[in-house]
């Protein structure tokens, strides 16, 4: 984990994707501060008085109900008079939502995918974040900083490929090495993606751009082959909710996916394999925001100070198979579950991203989408 952690780069992991091969932090992360008693002790500790509730958005499925059945009841441990909200949705979306509530913000604090969190700051959608305020921020690698503090790495995950080992050798079907492979004659009615609004297809649209030639400032290969793959599905998925449906039920085979989602559906009983292709995959970072003018300012600063804490963190591991932002020691078994090869990390230029990612949703819908199972 230590080592995984320090070869992330920092311009990637501020945008949708984190880079890799960074140079090695030698420094230890700060200890973990002692937990504090409930009521007024742990505000004091901080310096803050917590309002009485917080709002915060992030994704849905696995990753809200982790939100809920753990974090939530942890905080309110800590914190019991704060009701917590939680409004789940994609990362665009809840970007968007931020953005038409930004005369009177409703939600105080985010966790989104990276490259969102990047065009909410290019739109200056969130508070400054600092040490003073945030202790735990220290412990974050200096690797994972996001630009202008405008947010905090919380966990990350590579991308790749997930197949059902299972239907892949009863259906004579190939093991997938390549994102070529998705765009194979043998994979009509055996694939599922999520809409490019979703971190999911996106990233798998911008690795279709790289395995052709292309990037993310030349997408036009990789729309091309994501015309082919769409004309072997139904529809493309629109949540991560219908998406996991789509393997749980077996109506298909392969699906573009993180290697954190995979694991949690092994762990459920399916047989999942996950594969990082030979031409690469990016690192999706998972970032924790304040909504700038947040009307809980003091509340949603604790609560990510929270999230940084090695309690959190070592559960982002062992519940979720996210790779920890601080440097913690996972149980040998989650640990090697995790490993995958840190070569393969492809670095995305995150403000192209962010930038275009409007211009793609709208050619998606215009020249792939109605390629549809056709």
């Amino acid at each position: 984990m230590k080592k995984l952690v320090t070869v992330l780069s920092v311009a990637a992991v501020c945008g949708a994707l984190l880079s890799g091969c960074g140079s090695s932090a030698d420094k230890k992360p700060a200890e973990a501060a002692k937990p504090a008693d409930k009521g007024t002790a742990p505000a004091a500790a901080a310096g803050l008085t917590p309002e009485k509730q917080l709002v915060i958005a992030g994704n849905g499925a696995t990753v809200e109900q982790m939100m809920k059945d753990d974090i939530f009841k942890k905080f309110n441990e800590k914190y019991p008079d704060v009701k917590l909200s939680y409004v789940s949705g994609v990362s665009t979306e809840i970007v968007a939502k931020v953005k038409a509530q930004k005369a009177s913000p409703q939600i105080d604090v985010t966790v989104i995918e990276g490259g969102e969190q990047e065009g909410g700051r290019v739109e200056g959608l969130w508070e400054p974040l600092s040490e003073k305020d945030i202790p735990n921020m220290k412990k974050v690698s200096a690797n994972l900083k996001v630009k202008d503090n405008s947010g905090v790495t919380v966990n990350y995950t590579p991308m790749g490929i997930s197949y059902n080992a299972e239907l892949v050798k009863s259906k004579g079907l190939p093991v997938p090495e390549s994102w070529n492979d998705l765009a194979k004659p043998e994979m009509k009615g055996n694939v599922t993606i999520a809409e490019i609004s979703s971190n999911f297809g996106r990233s798998a649209l911008i690795m279709l751009a790289y395995a052709n030639g292309g990037s993310e400032k030349n997408m036009d290969p990789g729309f091309e082959k994501l015309k082919t793959i769409a004309g072997y599905m139904p529809t493309f998925a629109k949540t991560s909710a219908q998406l996991q449906q789509n393997m749980q039920n077996k109506t298909a085979v392969y699906t573009t996916w993180t290697q954190a989602r995979s694991l949690v559906q092994k762990d459920a009983g399916l047989n999942l394999e996950f594969v990082v292709p030979k031409e690469g995959a990016n690192v999706v970072p998972n970032v924790a925001t304040i909504v700038k003018g947040a009307k809980d300012p003091n509340v949603a600063k604790l609560f990510i100070d929270f999230l940084l804490s090695d309690e959190i963190q070592t559960l982002y591991g062992q519940k979720l198979y996210y790779h920890p932002a601080v440097d913690v020691k996972l149980p040998a078994d989650i640990d090697a579950k995790l490993k995958f090869d840190t070569s393969k990390i492809v670095n995305f230029d995150l403000e192209t991203v962010g930038k275009n990612t409007p211009d793609w949703l709208d050619r998606f819908n215009k020249e792939v989408a109605p390629k549809v199972g056709k």
